[in-house]
Formats: structure tokens, C-alpha cells, sequence
């Protein structure tokens, strides 16, 4: 399987897919712990991959969607962007508004 085919495969299995360094409990860079810290405060279900421990996926990400930085966000299929997009979009209520939209809801508490 190719590294665009297996990248293809998490961003469509997953509503949202996240891209960055580390984990949700160990983020290794402060964008991709900024990003985990806002998809848990707005308590949706998201999946990461940890491109640290994939040397391919961490190149392939950038050339995939023509963007230099990780973390990279996913929604239902739609690159949204990095960790500055993310927390703007969140300060102005529309990245709620697009989970909304695509139909994420929060997790039930």
C-alpha cells in the first residue's frame, strides 16, 4: 500500500483525523498539544497518527496535502489546516459550527 493510499484510508475511516507529533497523552510539540487540547475541550471523538514514528507518513502528509507543518487536521474527508487555523477557528465558533455541520457531535459526558 502506498503512503497517499494509507494516508487516503485514516482521513476516510476517520471524522476526524489528526496528523501530528506524539500522541494525545504525550503530544511532542506544543501545535500538536494545542490542537489535542482543543478537540478535548470541544469533547468530540478524534484518531491520530504520530508521524514521529512513521518516517513516510511525515514527508507523505506534507506532499499529500501541499502543506509544510504538522499537526494537519482532517474533517470528514476536507484538510482544514494546522494548529493556528484550528485555534482560530475555534476562538470564532466555527469549528464548531462545521462539526456541527458534518454532523460530529460531542462525546456524551
Amino acid at each position: 500500500m502506498s503512503t497517499s493510499d494509507r494516508i487516503n484510508g485514516l482521513i476516510s475511516e476517520n471524522d476526524i483525523m489528526v496528523f501530528m507529533k506524539g500522541t494525545p497523552a504525550m503530544p511532542r510539540c506544543g501545535f500538536s498539544g494545542a490542537v489535542v487540547q482543543i478537540l478535548n475541550t470541544l469533547g468530540v471523538p478524534y484518531a491520530t497518527l504520530d508521524v514521529l514514528e512513521d518516517p513516510f507518513v511525515r514527508e507523505g502528509i506534507k506532499e499529500f496535502t501541499n502543506w509544510p507543518t504538522i499537526p494537519q487536521v482532517f474533517v470528514k474527508g476536507e484538510f482544514i489546516g494546522g494548529c493556528d487555523i484550528v485555534r482560530e477557528m475555534a476562538q470564532k465558533g466555527e469549528l464548531q459550527a462545521l462539526f456541527s455541520e458534518k454532523g460530529i457531535a460531542p462525546r456524551a459526558a
